[in-house]
């Protein structure tokens, strides 16, 4: 495995962490990782991170979860198991489909729900047991941390991130 020098540049205050990857970018260094203790609302669009697709992916597990009950309720209730249940005919699906409605609308919400969570853990590789990738533990309190990687400018990049606010930066190892 291949080790590599990074700078760690930290910041104590969303505003000033997300005007300097606007400065870094503008100056045409590559920003490896943002580690932030909370959301930042304008730090993806800072970043230059390409929009999620992560709302169709819910849209589709939502269609398939409204399938799997249409199917559901047809096979048990029509099909399978037909029951005379307060006078209602069960000879066709389309005449019961109104007392189906809350059975649909739970299957869509439950799969869109769990199959999102999973495909968010896969998608962000967050397996079960996983040891934290987090280089400094005050970024999960009140720090912010920006990683670039340098080739021999150290000195260039040091002194781009002291003008954006930073409040210490370190060069270290990454594995």
């Amino acid at each position: 495995m291949k080790s590599s020098k990074v700078i760690h540049a930290f910041y104590k205050d969303d505003e000033v962490l997300v005007k300097a990857v606007k400065k870094v970018r503008a100056a045409n260094h590559h920003i490896e990782e943002v580690f932030t203790p909370f959301p930042v609302h304008g730090l993806d669009k800072a970043l230059g991170l390409a929009p999620t697709r992560i709302a169709i992916a819910s849209f589709l597990y939502g269609l398939t979860g409204l399938a799997f009950a249409i199917w559901m309720t047809n096979y048990m209730m029509i099909q399978d198991w037909p029951q005379n249940i307060g006078g209602k005919p069960s000879f066709s699906w389309f005449e019961n489909m109104p007392a189906f409605v809350p059975i649909m609308f739970e299957l869509t919400v439950f799969f869109a729900a769990h199959l999102m969570v999973i495909t968010f853990y896969m998608r962000s590789r967050i397996w079960p047991f996983k040891k934290a990738e987090n280089p400094d533990p005050r970024t999960t309190d009140d720090h912010f941390l920006m990683e670039i990687p340098f080739d021999g400018n150290e000195t260039e990049i040091t002194s781009l991130l002291e003008d954006t606010g930073a409040v210490e930066i370190n060069i270290v190892e990454k594995h």
